[in-house]
């Protein structure tokens, strides 16, 4: 199993995180974003650049992840592609992707796009804050313990 971040919209502290519970399991992590970012020199750490342009680093995680690896990514269609491959995927505001929700969550995301587009409501999410934070490691920490413990 392998942790797979879409690096170019991923909040900070969620990657400081991911960092540490890395260091803690020897899983290994791969950041894919189309600018280069700050990573610890880690065994267990690496950065894939992609080319500038729309979704190449959602294309390269969903050409690459693999069944039973996790994808941190707060864009639902990705989510969505990698699910259905087998991998499972965590919003980095804590929430988990699965089959049984991923449709619905997607059904919501293009109804707001549609009433944005249309000018019906307007703003996007909340600041991601501590509560977000700490929903990401918690469930984290849920995963990592099932996966150890060969639960998936």
């Amino acid at each position: 199993m392998q942790i797979w971040v879409d690096g170019d919209a991923c909040p900070k502290k969620v990657k400081q995180i991911l960092f540490k519970a890395v260091e803690r399991t020897k899983i290994q992590l791969i950041l894919v974003a189309n600018h280069v970012s700050h990573i610890p020199i880690s065994p267990y750490i690496k950065m894939i650049i992609v080319p500038s342009g729309f979704d190449e680093a959602d294309k390269r995680i969903q050409s690459d992840a693999n069944r039973g690896d996790l994808v941190i990514t707060a864009d639902i269609p990705l989510a969505s592609e990698v699910v259905a491959k087998g991998c499972f995927a965590l919003n980095p505001r804590g929430t988990f992707y699965n089959k049984e929700n991923i449709q619905q969550q997607l059904a919501v995301r293009n109804l707001m796009a549609q009433l944005r587009e249309q000018q019906l409501i307007s703003g996007g999410v909340d600041t991601f804050n501590a509560q977000d934070s700490q929903a990401f490691a918690d469930q984290l920490d849920r995963f990592l313990a099932k996966v150890s413990n060969g639960m998936r």
